[in-house]
């Protein structure tokens, strides 16, 4: 399923190739992708749509921080350190 990413006025963004959500709340959203970890960090944020089936995710609020996780899955790191 292929990651996608699109932030529009730091207070939107929507997400295509989401997996799983391990957590989120107003403050962080925490998610699983091929692409590895995915943090996201901000204030007042919500989860508007939500589809594991398709692994489309959009959400709103203020967007301080989007970071992957250093060891993506398949890379020569994620192979070493599995």
């Amino acid at each position: 399923m292929p990651h996608g990413l699109t932030l529009q006025d730091r207070s939107r963004m929507s997400l295509s190739g989401i997996k799983d959500v391990v957590t989120f709340d107003d403050s962080q959203v925490i998610l699983n992708t091929d692409l590895g970890t995915l943090t996201i960090r901000g204030e007042r944020m919500h989860v508007d749509q939500l589809s594991l089936d398709t692994g489309d995710l959009s959400l709103t609020g203020q967007i301080e921080a989007i970071e992957y996780d250093d060891v993506v899955r398949g890379s020569f790191l994620g192979r070493l350190f599995r």
